[in-house]
């Protein structure tokens, strides 16, 4: 399941887009690094367990590889894994991967741009290395987005650059220009609206709807709490969901209610438990009433989970 989250991603608000338009440049052109962490066994590595591989790769009728945001996807997602096995061996899962999807002459053209598209992580890192291109600023933002491009163009043709990124820029283009405006001091509140409409008018359909994805999806969810609020039965929720959306995506909305549901009862019964101990322990000394917690802890969450405890403590 892909979707544009919408804390990495801009929002129309110009206020959130001067505070995370670096990170989600930086985030999805994040430099592949040379070395690499010892192979972990875990099949493909434990962080995508529970997880399908990104990206609808396609072929036209001829087996000619279509070059879009889907293969970049594909990449991106086996890419995420760097820390946990070696480059050679990520790089070997995902050729495997389109081997596994294509015929060997689509097969063998994703395998090139796949070693082109290794190349050019590397390459941004010299765009990383400017300092001119840092910070919040709409210039900087700009100046950021052309120097990847620039870095692109060694790498990929012009109809493979407008494949894999064409969409992603155009977003991220807009999301600049929102920013210029929301930084132009010398406009009045009437004529930033003014602009902010002009930019709106010009959204592509499809760039309409990722932006306004996210706001669909809060609203939604008021919807949900609502129903809930109401009495309605799960179902009920499902059925809605499936009628907003998908049923495949509200069946997943209905796996994370679950998950969320038996994580909030663990925590109360972890809450109930803690408090009975350090009544009981009162008599103990400090570290050794911290050795008898962080035991209940240790038996009750994996040290991931109990990294997430300190919120709720």
């Amino acid at each position: 399941m892909t979707f544009r989250n919408p804390v990495l991603w801009i929002g129309a608000a110009a206020l959130a887009a001067a505070f995370f338009i670096p990170m989600l440049i930086q985030q999805r052109e994040e430099i592949v690094p040379e070395t690499a962490a010892e192979p972990n066994l875990f099949p493909f590595v434990r962080s995508l367990e529970g997880t399908a591989p990104d990206g609808n790769i396609k072929t036209a009728s001829d087996d000619v590889l279509i070059v879009d945001a889907e293969l970049a996807r594909l990449f991106d997602y086996y890419l995420a894994a760097v820390g946990e096995k070696p480059l050679d061996a990520i790089r070997a899962e995902i050729e495997n991967e389109l081997d596994r999807r294509l015929k060997p002459l689509a097969a063998a053209e994703a395998k090139r741009l796949l070693a082109r598209y290794l190349d050019y992580k590397h390459a941004l890192a010299e765009v990383e290395k400017n300092a001119q291109l840092a910070g919040a600023s709409a210039n900087a933002a700009r100046s950021r987005l052309e120097a990847m491009q620039q870095v692109r163009a060694r790498f990929f043709s012009a109809a493979e650059s407008d494949g894999l990124f064409g969409f992603d820029d155009a977003y991220d283009m807009d999301a600049v220009a929102r920013l210029e405006i929301g930084q132009d001091k010398s406009l009045t509140d009437a004529q930033r609206q003014e602009k902010l409409a002009a930019v709106n008018a010009k959204l592509p359909p499809a760039l309409r709807e990722a932006r306004d994805a996210p706001l669909q999806i809060i609203k939604l969810e008021e919807s949900v709490e609502k129903m809930r609020a109401n009495g309605a039965s799960e179902d009920d929720i499902y059925r809605m969901r499936a009628a907003a959306l998908s049923p495949e995506a509200a069946a997943r909305f209905a796996e994370v209610d679950q998950e969320e549901a038996a994580w909030k009862s663990r925590i109360t019964a972890y809450l109930a438990e803690r408090n009975k101990l350090m009544s009981n322990t009162v008599h103990l000394a400090e570290p050794e009433r911290q050795a008898a917690l962080q035991q209940l802890r240790q038996a009750r969450f994996n040290a991931e989970e109990q990294r997430r405890l300190a919120a709720y403590e």
